[in-house]
């Protein structure tokens, strides 16, 4: 090399040496680092006390529990709602339930909830680059209201983000008691049309009202119109025999389709929504758990759906992609004993205490409404803890677009990542609570329970509903069992909450406030 190349070569090193190297974006970090698969595996009516591993001494929940204690087990984890269709809305969507007209316990025959234009989980994580998939329970609408069953329905899952579906429409026990496949009912005979009616029976068809002699499961409320498997259901369903689900091979069913999802797309980063539907009712075990628990089908269908979350950590681990899956545990409400059967829950329930150390249950404003098992289990990247951390399925959307290195941020859903992950206790200061649209709020330690009308328990699930006379104000960290109403006594922090209350559902605050009618 000449003295000219020399200088020119030592020059643009030393150029090259001061130019300051640029800090990678964080979506530049995301696509350098394999994108973990998502699994959020989402229980039905299971409350906080119904796992071993929240302290119940009555139940064995040892798959579960393996979770928990190999992920960081929350304390304070919350469903939005304490009913079904509204925590699935918020979980997908990002935003509180209560925002959404019609955001309530759906029949079989509504039409899709959540708008085709809507940001939704899986639509964010499909921009970037993931395989989607919902499998089990859906109760969030299909069609546009008029639903013909015998042809492609349609929007549903697949037309909100999922690429692929396999799930019931709405709940065990309202019609259509069929599978859905991608948009078209699986197993249906052509020649044995469907037909769906919320309002009147179809001639000739027994129901449970009028033929008990044919049913082995006797309703106790609700649960009177047309029989499948000897179980009578919500709603009149004529036709489709051939596509009816039996409903002890349920469990195995779901979980068939969502081990076979996990094979097929493991090259790839995928996410699945696995909606299972115990212990919701009918519970119907798999002969294989009835009986073993000794609390009745309650207890036992609480073993399968265990059984069914170790089977599919297996195929998991046999597939080696397990420490590459994050998995997200959770329940979509509290728990309910009696919910519609004669099931023995109520006789054999024992000590065994479903809502934890908390008051209430499914459909109330108390805490064991939606203060519910969450579960966050990433093997080799989250270490194991137990945090107080304020978190709620709500937060889902924004939380696992940061993780992929989206910028997608949903209405109420906060950015709480390293809370997910174990790397942080801080997370929400505050949440709406919602009950079949009555609301509370949370922040920090305590809890506000605006006045409402209405029973104070429900006399068919005997639970209390939360409808108080006056504003309730508890703190959580002294009285986890909201017994002592402190309102009265803390007259500043009544006012705080009050204002922190309605500065987010939009209604008018005024500090001498003691009622509150909600429109």
């Amino acid at each position: 090399m000449n003295m000219k190349h020399t200088f020119l070569a030592i020059v643009l090193g030393c150029l090259y040496a001061c130019t300051p190297t640029k800090e990678p974006s964080q979506s530049e970090e995301s696509s350098a680092v394999p994108k973990p698969n998502i699994v959020v595996i989402y229980t039905d009516d299971l409350g906080y006390g119904d796992i071993s591993a929240n302290g119940s001494n009555t139940i064995s929940t040892p798959n579960i529990d393996r979770l928990a204690s190999g992920g960081v087990r929350f304390v304070n984890g919350y469903a939005t709602s304490s009913t079904c269709t509204p925590s699935r809305y918020a979980l997908l969507t990002g935003e509180y339930p209560w925002r959404k007209k019609g955001a309530r316990i759906l029949p079989g025959t509504a039409p899709l909830l959540i708008d085709t234009a809507q940001m939704t989980l899986p639509k964010m994580l499909q921009a970037n680059g993931y395989q989607t998939a919902v499998i089990g329970k859906w109760h969030l609408g299909l069609g546009t209201g008029h639903v013909n069953w015998n042809e492609e329905i349609t929007p549903g899952p697949n037309q909100v983000g999922f690429d692929e579906s396999y799930i019931m429409a709405a709940t065990q026990d309202r019609v259509p008691t069929v599978y859905i496949d991608n948009g078209r009912v699986d197993g249906l005979d052509p020649n044995d049309p469907i037909e769906i009616n919320y309002k009147e029976n179809f001639e000739g068809q027994p129901t449970g009202l009028d033929n008990p002699e044919l049913l082995k499961m006797m309703w106790h409320h609700g649960h009177n119109s047309s029989i499948v498997n000897g179980i009578p259901r919500i709603g009149y369903m004529k036709g489709g025999e051939s596509a009816k689900w039996v409903d002890e091979d349920m469990a195995d069913h779901f979980l068939t389709k969502a081990k076979q999802y996990v094979k097929e797309h493991k090259e790839a980063p995928f996410f699945l929504y696995y909606a299972m539907q115990q212990p919701h009712v009918p519970r119907t075990p798999h002969p294989r758990f009835a009986g073993k628990s000794g609390m009745g089908p309650r207890g036992d269908v609480i073993l399968e759906a265990d059984w069914c979350i170790g089977e599919f950590i297996k195929t998991l681990e046999e597939e080696g992609i397990l420490e590459n899956t994050l998995i997200v545990f959770s329940s979509d409400n509290g728990p309910v004993i009696n919910d519609g059967y004669n099931d023995d829950a109520v006789e054999k329930l024992g000590d065994h205490k479903p809502w934890g150390p908390f008051r209430g249950g499914k459909y109330s404003l108390f805490e064991a409404g939606t203060h519910v098992p969450f579960i966050t289990y990433w093997k080799g990247t989250i270490e194991p803890a137990v945090s107080e951390a304020l978190v709620c399925q709500v937060d889902l959307l924004t939380s696992m677009a940061q993780l992929v290195g989206s910028t997608t941020v949903g209405k109420d859903s906060e950015p709480i990542l390293d809370a997910f992950l174990g790397r942080s206790t801080s997370a929400r200061e505050e949440l709406v609570i919602e009950a079949n649209t009555r609301t509370a709020y949370r922040k920090g330690d305590w809890v506000l329970i605006p006045p409402y009308k209405g029973a104070a328990i429900s006399k068919e699930v005997n639970i209390e509903l939360g409808n108080l006379p006056d504003f309730a104000l508890y703190n959580l960290k002294e009285d986890l069992g909201q017994q002592q109403n402190l309102a009265e006594t803390n007259p500043e922090k009544l006012a705080e909450m009050k204002a922190g209350f309605f500065a987010i559902r939009g209604e008018e605050f005024s500090k001498n406030t003691t009622k509150l009618e909600l429109k």
